[in-house]
């Protein structure tokens, strides 16, 4: 028995919208035979999983503080996704506007200056920039794969933190932490209520969830993003060129990216230290896909993840299960998401025996 994989004539509006529900549903269900195959309760593990988390304030304030990172990244990501611009480097392009924001938070020569937030989510935002216009130049002008670029840049920016923590920006009075001194009070988000960490950056995330609906959907230059990555040539022949794309859509995440960094820092953490993300950048890249490219259905996708997150950190702490199991959900979620996607634009045809 013989099959052959055949593109579909038009692929299924429907199923592009459901797709991300099977997946979640297909991904509960593999979630719940893992429990099963260790031992536990599935029902009792995922109420644990999905629900416990957000039975009090505590942790739906944790809830939107950890999907706000991962849903203004994600809007970042997807203004170049649509061109088929694949920024795989948010985690580094994170980093580094971590690093500068905090930088500018430390050094700054007025400590107490009530624009000390604005410049840090100005540095934060250039440096995430920054970091994502090596891979811009290289892939426009030598028309290297910005792919991997993007991801080689992410162990780059790592190593670079590491080197500060545990050097020439290492707290003297941290008791040898690799972790800087605190940030003062005026570079730090004040939170809503000091019994909860949840603060004004998320504010951020929605700004930029509006911008990424006002670019992709009410722009002209957001139009001719989605063509260049539909139909490149169709793109190339209006005079759009395909250099443009790959600027605006590296830029664009390495902003967002960096922009996410300055909150972590100056919101929850207060200081760089090597585990300034639990990998937002990389969840992110889900997270864009899961709301399909769209603004509204990223913040669906971005609070779905960041249950993922907190979920995690819940069942190690009350039944002792590994935290790995986030990045395993995450994983798993992500195989269902393609292999949906696989099927609404392929099919599967069997060929007849003499064949």
């Amino acid at each position: 028995m013989r099959f052959r994989i055949e593109q579909r004539p038009e692929p299924s509006a429907m199923m592009r919208v459901a797709a991300p529900v099977i997946a979640v549903v297909l991904t509960l269900a593999v979630g719940s035979a893992l429990f099963a195959a260790l031992g536990y309760d599935p029902l009792a593990t995922l109420h644990a999983f999905f629900v416990a988390p957000l039975s009090s304030v505590n942790g739906l304030s944790e809830w939107l503080l950890k999907a706000s990172p991962l849903i203004l990244i994600a809007c970042g990501l997807a203004v170049g996704f649509r061109a088929n611009v694949w920024n795989i480097g948010a985690e580094g392009q994170l980093i580094a506007g971590a690093i500068a924001a905090c930088g500018v938070g430390l050094f700054y020569p007025n400590p107490e200056s009530p624009m000390l937030l604005a410049l840090m989510v100005l540095a934060g935002a250039l440096a995430g920039m920054a970091w994502a216009a090596i891979p811009a130049f290289l892939r426009a002008r030598m028309n290297t794969n910005e792919i991997l670029v993007t991801l080689m840049l992410t162990y780059v920016a790592t190593l670079l933190l590491s080197w500060l923590v545990h050097g020439p920006w290492r707290d003297p009075a941290g008791f040898n932490y690799p972790q800087t001194a605190l940030l003062p009070a005026a570079a730090m988000f004040e939170p809503f209520d000091y019994a909860y960490r949840l603060n004004p950056s998320i504010f951020l995330t929605v700004v930029a969830v509006f911008l990424m609906w006002l670019f992709a959907d009410r722009s002209f230059m957001g139009y001719k993003m989605s063509v260049s990555g539909a139909a490149p040539l169709a793109a190339r022949y209006a005079g759009f060129r395909e250099s443009s794309a790959v600027w605006i859509g590296l830029l664009a995440g390495g902003a967002a990216a960096g922009i996410a960094g300055m909150a972590e820092v100056a919101g929850p953490l207060g200081q760089l230290s090597p585990q300034i993300s639990p990998g937002y950048g990389f969840a992110a890249i889900i997270v864009a896909f899961l709301g399909r490219l769209n603004a509204f259905g990223i913040v669906l996708g971005g609070l779905l993840m960041s249950l993922l997150f907190l979920g995690g950190e819940a069942i190690q702490m009350n039944l002792g299960l590994p935290s790995a199991l986030t990045r395993i959900f995450q994983g798993i979620l992500l195989f269902f998401l393609l292999a949906t996607d696989f099927f609404i634009f392929y099919r599967l045809r069997r060929l007849p025996e003499h064949a």
